[in-house]
């Protein structure tokens, strides 16, 4: 009993009570206008593609729509060859064709609510990471109508982490409010992480254990991540997200020599 008693105590400081926080925070700032008029223009956050001829990759990271952004971010990839004068923005979204492209803005607010900038490469480093990247999502196994499932996977951060799974010198992990990240997209339970500084284990999205120098420790239940980041110092908190320093790691930013 006494081994049950602190199993349930930690489950609802760790897991309850971030949930209840974030929901009274939701309940606070909403998105302001209805989600079908909220705004989802650009917010600055890349350079103009004309005007910077150099490599670039971004994961971007906003609160999904309605009462879902008190639980999960919704995760997207952009890239933009060395030369090309646009972005090219991939979602994976639960309508159309689940691989939408440039559907929206490339840096837009997601329906209202403005995004975080996960994962930065520039220049050199991005170029070498494009190919790989392309390929992935060229190659994604959950591509096909019907396929999206919001919980607890494959969705649009399952999708996202596939596309990360082929460029692990990224060394970057998605946010853990990123639900569906931990769904095993290629079928494998027990898999290295991302980055390849570990091992994850998931029972198909709905529970898991992550160990990792980059990930750091992570215990998955009903898609819901509380754990520590080791690399970084740092809470996991199920819809708080990551409560430390900085979100974009020093090693993720790498920037043409020169």
């Amino acid at each position: 009993m006494p081994i049950l008693k602190a199993a349930l105590a930690l489950f609802a400081l760790f897991y309850l009570l971030p949930l209840g926080l974030s929901a009274g925070l939701y309940q606070r700032d909403g998105i302001g206008a209805g989600w079908r008029q909220a705004d989802r223009g650009s917010t600055g956050l890349l350079p103009d593609a004309a005007g910077h001829p150099a490599a670039v990759v971004r994961v971007f990271a906003a609160p999904t729509v309605r009462w879902r952004g008190i639980f999960a971010v919704h995760c997207w990839v952009v890239l933009k060859p060395e030369g090309a004068t646009a972005y090219t923005r991939y979602d994976y979204t639960a309508w159309g064709d689940p691989v939408r492209v440039n559907g929206f803005v490339a840096d837009g607010r997601w329906f209202g609510r403005v995004p975080e900038v996960v994962f930065a490469a520039d220049g050199t480093a991005a170029e070498a990471m494009i190919p790989r990247m392309q390929a992935a999502i060229r190659g994604y196994a959950w591509r096909n109508r019907g396929d999206y499932r919001v919980w607890p996977g494959p969705n649009s951060n399952t999708f996202v982490a596939a596309v990360l799974d082929a460029v692990p010198e990224a060394q970057v992990a998605l946010p853990p409010n990123a639900i569906g990240r931990d769904y095993p997209h290629d079928g494998r339970w027990l898999r290295a992480t991302p980055s390849g500084t570990g091992l994850r284990l998931s029972l198909g999205g709905y529970a898991g254990v992550t160990l990792g120098w980059v990930e750091g420790v992570e215990v998955n239940i009903l898609g819901a991540v509380a754990g520590l980041d080791l690399r970084r110092p740092a809470l996991k908190l199920p819809g708080l997200g990551r409560i430390g320093l900085d979100a974009l790691a020093a090693p993720a930013r790498a920037e043409a020599p020169g």
